[in-house]
Parts: C-alpha cells; sequence; structure tokens
C-alpha cells in the first residue's frame, strides 16, 4: 500500500486488509518524509518477528521490556530505524493526515469537474473511481488519445511552465525488466496505457486558481 495512506476498500484502509502492510514516506507521497516507510503488523503473530528483524536482529525489545534478563542475535535483520529529524518531520504530518487527505481530494475533484467538457468532447479520458473504494487523491491522471497528443500537452504545459509527467515506463519493457524478467505474450494494453497516461500536478499546498491554470494549458493544447 505504498501510496496509500488515507485510501480505504469497502470501508477498510489500505494496508490493513493482510496480515503485513507497506507504507512508503518518499518525497512524491502524500505524507512524506523524505524516505523511508512503514511496516504495518496487523496479525500478533508477526509483531515480534518484526521487533526483531528492526533491531538488528536482536530481541532487544524483550529485554528492554523485562520479557529476558539479555538480549543476544536471535535472527536476521538490520538497521531500519529513522533519524529522529525525519521522524519529526513525519509525526506531525501523520497527526493531520486526515486534514492532508480532505485537501487534495478537494484538489482532485477540482480537476475532475473542470475536466468534464473536455472528456465528453472526446480529447482525453478522466479516472474512474471503483464502487467502494475511498481514495487518497495521491495523483490525477488524465489518458490522452496516444503518445504524440501526451507529448503535445506535456509540451505545451511545460512552455507555461507546468510540470506534468507520464509515469514509469512499464517494467515488463523497463532495461531491468527485459534483463531479470519476462512476460507471455504481448503486453499491448499495459504498452497503449503508458503511451497515454499523464499525471498533472497534485500537491497539497495548490490553490484552485493552480488548478483552472493547469485545465486551461490542457485544453488548449488538446
Amino acid at each position: 500500500a505504498a501510496q496509500c495512506i488515507g485510501a480505504t476498500l469497502d470501508g477498510r484502509a489500505l494496508g490493513a486488509i493482510g496480515d503485513l502492510g507497506t507504507l512508503s514516506f518518499h518525497e512524491t507521497k502524500n505524507v512524506s518524509c523524505g524516505e523511508g516507510g512503514a511496516l504495518l503488523v496487523n496479525d500478533e503473530r508477526w509483531a515480534q518477528r518484526a521487533e526483531i528483524l528492526q533491531e538488528k536482529g536482536t530481541d532487544r525489545q524483550r529485554f528492554a521490556r523485562g520479557e529476558v534478563d539479555k538480549y543476544t542475535w536471535v535472527d536476521t535483520g538490520s538497521s531500519f530505524l529513522m533519524s529522529d529529524v525525519t521522524a519529526a518531520l513525519l509525526v506531525e504530518q501523520l497527526e493531520r493526515v486526515a486534514q492532508i487527505t480532505a485537501a487534495r481530494r478537494a484538489l482532485w475533484d477540482a480537476y475532475h469537474a473542470a475536466l468534464e467538457p473536455l472528456e465528453r468532447a472526446g480529447a482525453l479520458r478522466r479516472p474512474v473511481i471503483p464502487a467502494g473504494a475511498g481514495h487518497n487523491a495521491h495523483l490525477y491522471r488524465i489518458m490522452l488519445a496516444d503518445l504524440a497528443a501526451r507529448d503535445a500537452v506535456i509540451a505545451a504545459l511545460a512552455a507555461d511552465e507546468i510540470a506534468a509527467y507520464f509515469h514509469y515506463v512499464p517494467l515488463h519493457s523497463a532495461p531491468a525488466g527485459r534483463r531479470f524478467g519476462r512476460s507471455h505474450g504481448p503486453m499491448a494494453v499495459t504498452d497503449g496505457a503508458a503511451e497515454q497516461l499523464l499525471r498533472l500536478p497534485l500537491w497539497v499546498g495548490m490553490t484552485p486558481g493552480d488548478v483552472e491554470r493547469v485545465v486551461r494549458g490542457v485544453a488548449a493544447a488538446t
């Protein structure tokens, strides 16, 4: 659930559905401290193992709680702890995650409403939120007709000093994907979507006026 903090499916928080979940706090995520992430332990069977992995393979936490008279190396592990500085940056955002998500969703909704006429005109396709999904407005993407149309919008927005990006190269056609992976037959849908997809700017400090400016740029280029 790397990108999904604040999002739900059928009322359940993403990252809390399986025995274990993971969140990312990379700079591109809704809540960020630059790098790092969190392991969500949703089943007590895995709690002690998670502690040991975090404590460099030792049972130091059991010792700190007085459950053993000494601590020792018991399993694999590493040093995964955040620094105090990055944790301080993060905790303030975690305390406001509901407000941050609401602000992002307001911007997402503004994009969605403003781009509806362009979708009706056949210039682009907007996102569809599945039934039961409570999204966190991590991004707003549009789908253009083809690669040429997508690149034309990117260029037009860039000329107005607006940064908009396509997503990463599909994994099966990336250099490492070709080297280490394999696909069973052509991946036409994936390749086609990769050439059409465009992510519009969305960050919590944007204003409705910023959204209008982006939409004007998209409209002028489609």
